[in-house]
């Protein structure tokens, strides 16, 4: 087990990082240290090609209740210490932008409360994957703010569609998981201590793959959904098939299909 960081623990499988959120007394909530270290980690994973693929977790009884209020109350609110003009609230939503940026594909895991910022650490995930316990909402409304924060207002309509978002946006009413599995906000739902089991699966199909070709398949899709029109999404398309066939592990990849066999890939 590898880690550097006191709220967060990074535990590296191979070639898969297992981070797991470790405020579990306070139901993982955010304070201003775990936000640096995610910060820190997130923003690292795009030059690390020994990273394939991240898993992301809570410890205890909850994935993240989201803000640590209680954390944020000691210090002046008004106080903006962070860089890039929108202080605290800019030095969070940081970490997001960073989710989506990095080459690695998320995996999500989500068990009892996933509220607010929390809700958002699944949203902007590849994959998620709920625990039979799993309640998510975008708690910003209920504390007199808006549900537009950290993400949720483009990635949940894209996820869901707009009606369902506009419903637990604007209420901020949960989401438990089979009305989450039923919308396609997860790709399943499974007992809470199968939920590593699950998850292990996905992450022997997404190494199975060839390095450059997931990353540029989580590349693809982010520049996709967002595409003008087909060809704009064609172009990207074409882009990428023409950079991984380049690779030698193009070759491997036709050679392993044809003779049945596990593809031997290297990195590149």
């Amino acid at each position: 087990m590898s880690s550097d960081y006191r709220n967060i623990i990074i535990e590296k499988r191979g070639d898969a990082d297992w981070l797991t959120f470790n405020r579990p007394e306070a139901l993982n909530a955010l304070s201003l240290e775990m936000v640096d270290e995610l910060n820190d980690y997130f923003g690292k994973l795009f030059h690390d090609r020994s990273t394939r693929v991240v898993v992301m977790r809570g410890a205890g009884r909850a994935f993240c209740a989201g803000l640590d209020i209680k954390d944020r109350s000691e210090g002046d609110p008004s106080e903006a210490p962070f860089g890039g003009g929108f202080g605290f609230q800019g030095h969070i939503a940081e970490i997001y932008v960073k989710m989506r940026r990095c080459p690695q594909p998320i995996i999500a895991l989500v068990h009892g409360a996933a509220c607010g910022g929390g809700f958002a650490f699944a949203l902007a995930s590849d994959i998620r994957i709920a625990g039979e316990s799993a309640r998510m909402n975008a708690a910003f409304i209920k504390i007199g703010l808006s549900s537009c924060d950290m993400g949720t207002s483009y990635f949940l309509p894209r996820l869901v569609g707009l009606s369902v978002a506009s419903e637990l946006m604007l209420t901020g009413r949960f989401i438990n998981a089979p009305r989450a599995l039923a919308t396609g906000l997860v790709s399943e739902v499974v007992p809470d201590d199968q939920l590593e089991a699950a998850a292990q699966s996905y992450v022997d199909d997404l190494i199975a793959a060839s390095p450059m070709g997931l990353r540029m398949t989580k590349e693809g899709l982010n520049l996709a959904v967002d595409a003008g029109n087909l060809e704009a999404a064609m172009a990207i398309e074409n882009r990428n098939q023409l950079m991984t066939a380049a690779s030698p592990n193009f070759n491997e990849g036709m050679n392993a299909f044809l003779e049945k066999r596990r593809p031997q890939y290297t990195p590149d």
